[in-house]
């Protein structure tokens, strides 16, 4: 992986993590937003792989698709539940 390609999946992990942040209602940073944007990145994309939804739409720039951004922001919010669960 390149340096942009690192910036790029920090940048998404933060998205991801606001947004799975704002539906979970968490009171955390934005290193904590990051962090559970990039767990929920993979715990998305592994629930990705165990289901069969093809991937639609992808957004050019990123190479990244829509619906595995949807199911990063569910991977997102899972980790977030567990990181309250384990009172993190």
């Amino acid at each position: 992986m390149n340096l942009l390609g690192f910036i790029i999946w920090i940048i998404v992990g933060a998205i991801v993590g606001a947004v799975a942040g704002n539906i979970m209602g968490s009171k955390g940073g934005l290193l904590r937003d990051i962090i559970c944007g990039i767990l929920g990145g993979f715990v998305g994309g592994f629930i990705h792989d165990l289901l069969p939804v093809p991937e639609v739409f992808t957004i050019p720039f990123f190479n990244v698709g829509i619906i595995s951004l949807v199911f990063s922001v569910v991977g997102a919010c899972i980790v977030i539940y567990i990181a309250k669960l384990l009172k993190i």
